[in-house]
């Protein structure tokens, strides 16, 4: 789908490709900042499907001391959720773990829930970098695992630290961007850190991050990067995970 230069932006949602696969939701009911009610996650589901989603990857937080999930607490959770779904979308579970010395720990005891095969989602504080963050990712890769680091666009501490990012990618880390950040939701200086993300071709995959509905009705909001073409390639590139 390519779209004239010369033509008004399109709207987000006419970007989703048919049978898309969002990696990052927070879909599942009562386990953090996503919906409390099992009805309001239907509710997310239904209007999600209508943008044209095929495949949900619920991946609440695992955030030691704030979200304290397990994966009994996060299978549970998706099964009270599952028991009420048509079967007219695909809907699964995984988590989005705030990367510090505990999710370590918790990867050497058992096994992490991953957005498929070894692909663990990750995330860091929106204040600073750990310090030890480059470590962790090391010691993530020798478990065995591929990191995903979900939104990097939204890291301001990261402006203009390409290199960084840069140095992270080689180290065989994954990014994932949020969609709307591609249209001014978190700021237009994060937009504009999207297009610079995708005009270097750092991004990976895409993900919704939604987690009530006035997020998906921002799916109608009209795109504000320049970097169209590069964005579809990351929404395509989620095929991975049908």
């Amino acid at each position: 789908m390519l779209f004239n230069l010369f033509k008004s932006k399109p709207k987000l949602k006419e970007l989703i490709p048919k049978g898309f696969v969002d990696i990052h939701s927070h879909i599942l009911a009562g386990i953090d900042d996503g919906p409390t009610k099992i009805q309001e996650s239907l509710n997310l589901i239904n209007e999600m499907k209508k943008i044209g989603f095929q495949k949900i990857i619920g991946t609440p937080h695992t955030y030691n001391g704030l979200y304290d999930n397990t994966n009994e607490t996060i299978k549970n959770s998706f099964n009270n959720l599952n028991a009420k779904l048509n079967n007219d979308i695909t809907v699964s579970y995984a988590s989005e773990y705030l990367l510090d010395i505990s999710v370590i720990e918790k990867a050497k005891k058992e096994k992490l829930l991953t957005i498929k095969d070894n692909y663990v989602l990750i995330e860091m504080s929106f204040i600073s970098m750990p310090i030890n963050f480059k470590e962790m990712i090391f010691e993530l890769k020798k478990l065995g695992y591929i990191p995903v680091l979900a939104h990097p666009e939204r890291y301001r501490f990261l402006f203009k630290k390409l290199n960084v990012i840069e140095e992270i990618k080689k180290m065989g880390c994954y990014f994932q961007l949020n969609l709307l950040s591609a249209t001014g939701y978190y700021g237009n200086d994060i937009s504009a850190f999207c297009d610079e993300l995708l005009k270097n071709n750092l991004i990976d995959f895409t993900g919704s991050d939604i987690h009530n509905i006035h997020q998906v009705n921002c799916f109608s909001k009209k795109i504000k990067i320049k970097e169209l073409n590069k964005l579809e390639e990351a929404l395509e590139n989620n095929q991975y995970f049908i």
